[in-house]
């Protein structure tokens, strides 16, 4: 079809006389697979957003609708639609308006009056490229007397031209498809028999290929294509084409030296444009429906209020801190505009792969027609390879833009050289998870033989194929040639929803749900390793035991039986599974992270004595309130809950209560008054005698704990108000 690039010119040049209706029994016409194709084209080019315009001429019509007609002269053509975007009316006029005709016309006619709608529509216009493409099967008679003529029109007005045919033509003797045999798609037309081809249409063939030949040379005949080769090289939307804006810049190292550079977006993540919009469900106009938006007390009456009194908030936690637009603007980060700075450089193995983020790549190349910029950026391309280095580089779009770091690595190929800048993380962005070594647990330690199998599948896998004897690498599967599904199936959607406003949406197309299918090739070479895994791999159903629950189960005194039940669950039963749990082998502090979860571990697994893991958590205990926010008292509200509960288990309940009575001493002195009122709220107290035998604290005394406290201690006051830390605490427990 016509190539995609800059703006073009096409018209449409559809054969309808009456013999393109005939077909063998079971099988398409080659009226409907024109139809087919020229449909596939039209909503390629619907949903790329094309700038090209499209036309759509007619032969063989029952009428004639032309410029050029004129007594006998190119009768039963009709120019169904002039030079303009496509658009979904051109769509609905190729399923539903375009007919067969009952009468025939001169296929080079056609091709004048193509020709002549170029000519006419294209004046005070700028179009890169124009373009024929012509849909027949050649029956209809015609007059070579203008051949000669047309050709050379053809050449004068850089008019390309391409056929669609019902049959395929090869490039010696008139047989054979080029169909390409990488395309994983299920658009199979029909295979044109061949020995059924009239003597009218050998004289199409011939015709058709001394045009072609005349205007492009043997390349020429790479331009004639089959319906059934079209359908499947047009079975996916085209993509939205956009051209990469350049962004020049300054790059610089230090303050002395600056290159001038131009940078080019050369990967950039695809969205779908945002393009849905609210209208009139009968009408479907958006000008039909008006948005108000107003603004009311939260009071009985829902008092309006104007926008001009509303300020937006931040939620801070609970409270809500109000934040006015001149304070936006103010907060916002101003640099002095756009930057490419070098901060410094570093070895290429330091910047792991894992690192790079953001949704675009960038590459950097020197300013245009600045031989002095192409020097040094050369240069710094070339050192940077050779030493295997790579630059950390400051980057910032605009002045309105927050600042980036990324790496800058060369990048040297055959035809050009330039610098790969791709974003780094920031702190922020980093997610941390530990978990334990499969080492370490014995069960889990594979044979010989387990370890063999799983390599033998992980090579049959494998999506790059060598050729050793040529040196050769093929990709199985490109995924830069693999359009995205998502996409695919919205345009799909979209399209038969303006088409068949009433009927349900059509089902997933197979050559869409075959896109990520493994390849052929992969799928057969990967079967044996499989069944070998299969085999060294039995899988057992695990049948969990459900516990029998009895009624004394169910109504027990959990006040008698607290203790007992607890000491229970210890020894006998197990803790749930979680991700926690499997981080625990590898524990050998309380880290700030997760200090809860470390703390269980390192008292459960005994790799640190109860009195040094519980000095670590209350130290992260501490540096939590140090914050005095909200997330972080949530946080010391679990380490101070897992505290207590170890505490009772390992019988350190007077350790415990020692460090409550210290905490509550030090909040009131720092006045964390909205932190004890979470305690108070979840009921955190002493440990009492009927939790542990070993404490001293009764009930009534746990109770009055959690009372507030008149008279605080001085002597603790004291301490705090010397700028005591955690180690004062620490002391007092």
């Amino acid at each position: 079809m016509a190539r995609s690039g800059n703006k073009a010119a096409v018209v449409l040049c559809m054969d309808v006389g009456f013999a393109m209706s005939n077909s063998f029994p079971g099988e398409e016409s080659p009226f409907e697979l024109a139809k087919k194709v020229m449909t596939m084209f039209v909503q390629r080019q619907v949903f790329a957003e094309s700038k090209d315009e499209v036309a759509l001429v007619l032969f063989g019509t029952d009428g004639t609708e032309n410029a050029l007609a004129c007594g006998d002269q190119y009768q039963n053509i009709t120019v169904h639609r002039h030079l303009m975007l496509p658009d979904f009316d051109l769509l609905e006029d190729i399923e539903s308006k375009i007919q067969p005709g009952s009468q025939q016309a001169d296929c080079l006619d056609a091709l004048i009056v193509c020709m002549d709608v170029i000519q006419q529509e294209t004046v005070g216009k700028k179009f890169e490229k124009k373009h024929i493409e012509v849909f027949t099967d050649l029956s209809s008679p015609f007059s070579k007397d203008q051949l000669d003529t047309i050709i050379h029109n053809l050449r004068k007005s850089s008019i390309s031209l391409q056929f669609f045919l019902p049959f395929p033509i090869g490039k010696e003797d008139g047989t054979g498809d080029r169909g390409d045999g990488n395309l994983r798609s299920e658009h199979h037309g029909p295979s044109f028999p061949l020995k059924e081809i009239t003597e009218q249409q050998k004289e199409g063939i011939r015709m058709v290929k001394r045009v072609m030949i005349s205007l492009e040379g043997e390349d020429g005949l790479d331009e004639i294509y089959s319906f059934s080769e079209s359908l499947r090289q047009l079975c996916v939307f085209k993509k939205i084409e956009r051209s990469s804006m350049p962004w020049p810049c300054q790059l610089t190292i230090g303050s002395n030296l600056s290159i001038r550079i131009v940078a080019y977006k050369s990967i950039q993540r695809g969205n779908v444009k945002k393009s849905w919009t609210v209208v009139d469900a009968r009408t479907l106009k958006k000008e039909d429906i008006q948005k108000e938006t107003i603004y009311c007390l939260n009071d009985d009456d829902e008092t309006e209020i104007p926008k001009e009194d509303t300020i937006q908030g931040f939620r801070y936690g609970s409270d809500i801190v109000p934040f006015s637009k001149v304070d936006e603007e103010q907060m916002k980060y101003k640099s002095e505009g756009k930057c490419f700075s070098v901060l410094g450089f570093c070895r290429s193995s330091q910047v792991h792969r894992k690192y790079y983020m953001g949704n675009q790549v960038l590459k950097v190349f020197a300013a245009k027609d600045d031989e002095a910029a192409a020097v040094a950026l050369s240069s710094l391309i070339h050192a940077l390879d050779e030493l295997d280095m790579v630059a950390i580089v400051r980057y910032a779009y605009d002045k309105r833009s927050n600042p980036q770091v990324g790496v800058a690595f060369p990048y040297i190929k055959d035809t050009y050289e330039c610098l790969v800048y791709v974003q780094l993380p920031f702190m922020e962005d980093l997610r941390q998870y530990m978990f334990s070594s499969l080492k370490n647990n014995k069960k889990c330690t594979p044979t010989e033989a387990q370890l063999s199998a799983v390599d033998a599948l992980i090579d049959s896998m494998s999506l790059v194929k060598k050729d050793e004897e040529e040196g050769t690498i093929e990709d199985l599967f490109p995924t830069t040639k693999i359009p995205n599904p998502q996409f695919q199936r919205l345009f799909q959607c979209l399209l038969h929803r303006a088409l068949h406003p009433r009927e349900p949406l059509p089902p997933i197309q197979q050559h869409i749900l075959s896109m990520l299918d493994p390849p052929t090739e992969v799928t057969a070479k990967c079967q044996t390793p499989l069944s070998k895994i299969k085999a060294l791999f039995p899988l057992t159903e695990a049948i969990k035991k459900k516990d029998q629950v009895t009624a004394q189960d169910i109504f027990q005194d959990n006040h008698k039986e607290g203790p007992t039940s607890k000491k229970f669950k210890t020894e006998e039963g197990e803790a749930p599974f979680s991700l926690s749990s499997l981080a625990e082998g590898s524990v050998t502090r309380v880290g700030s992270v997760n200090p809860a979860q470390d703390f269980c571990a390192l008292v459960r697994q005994k790799n640190a004595s109860f009195e040094e893991a519980s000095h670590q958590l209350v130290n992260h205990i501490e540096q939590f309130l140090g914050t005095n926010e909200t997330p972080y008292f949530m946080k010391s509200m679990d380490c101070i809950r897992v505290f207590r509960e170890e505490a009772i288990q390992f019988s350190e309940e007077q350790r415990f209560n020692n460090f409550l009575k210290a905490l509550r001493e030090k909040v009131e002195m720092q006045q964390l008054n909205h932190f004890w009122d979470i305690v108070i709220q979840d009921g955190i107290t002493l440990i009492t005698k009927g939790e542990a035998p070993g404490s001293s604290v009764t009930a009534e005394e746990a109770k009055e704990f959690l009372a507030p406290k008149e008279n605080p201690n001085e002597d603790a006051a004291a301490v705090f108000e010397e700028g005591g830390d955690v180690d004062d605490l620490l002391d007092l427990i």
